[in-house]
């Protein structure tokens, strides 16, 4: 027989002192920090522990005694329970300064090299429906909160009830294959909240079955939507075809789509028989209209498809693309002779900050581990008749040689906006071998760009550092760093 689990402490009139990490707030308990979501500094509260370790705690409120004076009601139905969106209930200027700070923590404390003052953060342009791009899963088990499960009628003897009512919306940690059903999302334009919830109608009506993700069967699997800001829409439908009668059935919803919403420039569908739900590997198939949108940013056009990366706050993405375009050329001296600096960009991706600086630079060449967003870069540079870019698909370090450098020349400015995980420490030691007279580090993690800027420090200062949000009502924040050689 087991040991009996010990039962974890109700922590009583706790108040929440500041903002912490991924969302959460920070409260003190005798010695010990207890990080704590859904709440803000300010509020007091009664607590349950849910995790205990020897110096920190995890809990959630049972009762909240006083709300504090800096909360804000949050604007969306789902709030607490989608996941997402963790901070509408701060203020934004209280988030910024928030993101602000962390931004300051983790290059001083991770990173512990010297650091000039900061540029205040750029917030974003809008905080409700900012994003271009949604995905929304479809399960055929939805998730319920206590008080839907209370306020459901008693089940009949040996039946289930209504808990295995499908759903479209976003899943819930802790339970993968279960959805939360989403009414309402406010990160994007209306119009997918009209679209999204016109299929799940036309699903129940027509007998159109939801994914099981453990039994992997069920026809309407995900959804996923973009827009531009030249007013044009992208649905990409996966389905799953299990049985004969499937894919009549997804030609009808597909057809049904098409002729409710003809604001949808690209609708597009895939039958996805895999055990995930990525489909860069897979053949799209293009039911009305292009396979790709228009974005556009000052005079340039980006062809964005199903399968390309764009930065999903359009707007923002400007602000930030401006700071890294500053930081490179501002007060820049290329060598004599020369009259622009050559520029090597590092993840280029589908070379959008390639494009974006190209008329500053005597010329661009772009890496970028995966080959299908190269392909995207050139047509990119194609569309906008540029032709001083290059572009290679290939892992860093294989690419950055010193054969390379020396057919290609030694660039006078990197740019590098890497992964979430930072720069591979074999791609830092390729930049300081390149030894350009700058860098420009774009990140979307400061804690990994604080670990690389200390691999730098021997032969670069931090001369500039410019945070900027992308995705309000969340903790991420994006940092760019301009880094000067000693």
């Amino acid at each position: 027989m087991g040991r009996k689990r010990k039962q974890l402490p109700l922590l009583e009139n706790i108040t929440i002192e500041s903002v912490a990490a991924e969302g959460k707030c920070i409260a003190r308990y005798e010695d010990m920090a207890v990080f704590v979501p859904f709440v803000v500094p300010g509020d007091v509260v009664d607590l349950q522990v849910v995790k205990k370790k020897h110096r920190y705690c995890e809990a959630r409120v049972e009762r909240f005694i006083k709300y504090s004076e800096v909360r804000e009601k949050p604007f969306c139905s789902h709030f607490g329970i989608c996941g997402g969106c963790k901070w509408q209930n701060l203020p934004y200027a209280e988030q910024i300064k928030a993101k602000q700070q962390q931004v300051f923590d983790q290059l001083s404390r991770i990173g512990k090299v010297e650091l000039p003052e900061f540029h205040p953060i750029l917030g974003s342009v809008k905080i409700q429906e900012y994003r271009n791009k949604l995905e929304f899963g479809c399960a055929n088990k939805r998730w319920y909160t206590k008080e839907e499960i209370a306020a459901l009628p008693p089940k009949e003897e040996g039946s289930e009830g209504n808990l295995n009512e499908g759903a479209i919306g976003f899943h819930i940690t802790g339970a993968f294959d279960k959805i939360y059903p989403i009414s309402k999302c406010w990160l994007m334009n209306d119009l997918q909240n009209q679209i999204r919830n016109d299929i799940y109608q036309y699903a129940v009506e027509n007998n159109i079955s939801f994914y099981d993700i453990r039994g992997q069967h069920g026809l309407l699997r995900d959804l996923m939507f973009r827009d531009s800001n030249t007013g044009e829409w992208m649905l990409l439908v996966q389905f799953h075809y299990d049985e004969e009668g499937d894919e009549q059935k997804a030609m009808g919803l597909m057809q049904h789509i098409a002729d409710t919403f003809p604001q949808i420039s690209s609708l597009i569908y895939v039958d996805n028989q895999k055990g995930n739900d990525t489909f860069n590997d897979l053949e799209l198939t293009t039911f009305k209209g292009t396979d790709f949108i228009y974005e556009i940013m000052e005079d340039l056009k980006f062809k964005v498809g199903p399968k390309s990366f764009y930065q999903t706050n359009t707007e923002q993405a400007y602000e930030l693309y401006k700071v890294a375009r500053n930081f490179a050329f501002e007060d820049f001296t290329p060598d004599e002779g020369n009259d622009k600096p050559l520029v090597y960009d590092l993840y280029t991706g589908t070379g959008t900050i390639a494009n974006f600086v190209a008329k500053k630079a005597k010329q661009v060449v772009g890496i970028e581990y995966v080959p299908e967003a190269i392909e995207d870069a050139k047509v990119n540079s194609q569309i906008n008749n540029i032709d001083n870019t290059l572009f290679y698909a290939g892992d860093m370090k294989d690419i950055l040689t010193d054969d390379f450098i020396a057919e290609h020349g030694r660039p006078d400015i990197i740019i590098t906006d890497p992964p979430r995980a930072g720069m591979h420490p074999d791609v830092v030691n390729v930049i300081l071998n390149a030894a350009p007279k700058r860098i420009v580090y774009v990140s979307c993690n400061p804690a990994t760009q604080a670990r690389d800027l200390a691999l730098l420090d021997a032969e670069y200062k931090v001369a500039q550092v410019q945070p900027v949000d992308m995705f309000p009502h969340t903790p991420h924040v994006e940092n760019v760093v301009q880094l000067i050689r000693r």
